[in-house]
């Protein structure tokens, strides 16, 4: 059985195209498209079009959420400033009803279940909670705090644009004779930060385990790498990969001049502001280029959510020079150069 993991397109409708190219040669047995499907970028109607006429399963990620509850209690606090929501605020206006009902209709967690095959358990970032992500080098401890109460071995989330791929093991018990006096550390199941590797032998039961995967982002990747990226499953043998299935992430190359270029015509630069040129800028970079801003608003004195947001990205741009490092690798102005 060979699964295809597809995950956060955010409107980036030529990333998905060459992804679907790659796939029609791969031939994978089944493909799942895990959340964010719309937003930032401008081809979100073409997108869920996309999708829609494709055959794949498709969960619901948290910029859906944001979309869907635009305007009711659910909301996120301040989702009605348009200097800090105005992308969201462009995409209310431009996205179809036709869409936007499909979306509404969407799950928020799957669970898959192959015939032969171990089960999958799939949200876009854990189920119940869609903004929970995960990295390659994140603490074991605080990976296994997030996802203890899955009951499946395989684990399959999306949300932080980075591939993923992990074994985590954690005691099911102590034992008390190590250390008689820390009855504190049994009762609160307490486990070690470093990755635990179970020993040859192993008897069954002795360790839980999960196998916890991120296909990476489609659309806006932001590990340091340009191209579309996703996952293939391969079900494997336990003896062969614990949990029953095998990993290959992808990465597929792709002409990212339309998207970036659309971000002026469409008028999505102008609508946006600051928050809209970090999405360019991540589009470019392919590095969490609204992480750095925030980060370094809180070192240096800065609160874009008490001040005006374009005061801070101002002095943000002018204090490091961050915008010079970004027109150095946009392919649209290297066209114009040329």
């Amino acid at each position: 059985m060979r699964l295809a993991v597809l995950a956060d397109i955010h409107g980036n409708l030529p990333a998905l195209q060459a992804v679907q190219a790659e796939l029609e040669r791969l031939q994978p047995d089944f493909v799942l498209l895990n959340g964010d499907l719309i937003n930032p970028m401008p081809f979100n109607n073409y997108v869920v079009d996309q999708v829609r006429a494709a055959d794949m399963a498709v969960v619901r990620g948290n910029h859906e959420f944001y979309l869907l509850d635009h305007g009711t209690d659910p909301a996120p606090t301040g989702a009605d400033d348009a200097e800090r929501w105005g992308i969201l605020h462009w995409l209310v206006r431009r996205i179809g009803s036709d869409q936007a009902n499909y979306l509404a209709a969407l799950p928020d967690e799957l669970l898959l279940r192959f015939p032969g095959c171990q089960p999958i358990r799939v949200a876009h970032g854990v189920p119940g909670r869609n903004r929970v992500g995960f990295y390659q080098s994140m603490p074991v401890q605080k990976a296994i705090q997030e996802i203890e109460d899955i009951e499946e071995r395989t684990v399959i989330s999306a949300h932080t644009h980075v591939q993923v791929d992990r074994h985590l093991y954690k005691p099911d018990f102590e034992d008390p004779l190590t250390d008689p006096h820390e009855g504190k550390a049994l009762l609160k199941q307490e486990f070690p930060a470093e990755e635990i590797v179970p020993p040859a032998g192993q008897p069954d039961g002795a360790k839980r385990h999960w196998h916890l995967v991120n296909p990476g982002s489609i659309g806006l990747p932001l590990n340091g790498d340009t191209h579309a990226q996703f996952a293939l499953l391969d079900s494997a043998l336990e003896s062969e990969e614990p949990g029953g299935w095998r990993v290959q992430h992808q990465r597929v190359p792709y002409d990212r001049r339309p998207v970036l270029d659309a971000f002026h015509s469409e008028g999505l630069l102008e609508a946006g502001g600051a928050i809209a040129l970090l999405f360019y800028w991540e589009l470019v970079t392919a590095e969490p280029e609204i992480i750095q801003f925030f980060r370094w608003c809180r070192s240096n004195g800065h609160d874009p959510e008490a001040e005006d947001i374009k005061h801070s990205f101002d002095t943000y741009r002018e204090a490091t020079g961050r915008e010079n490092f970004v027109n150095e690798r946009d392919p649209l102005k290297a066209a114009l150069s040329t």
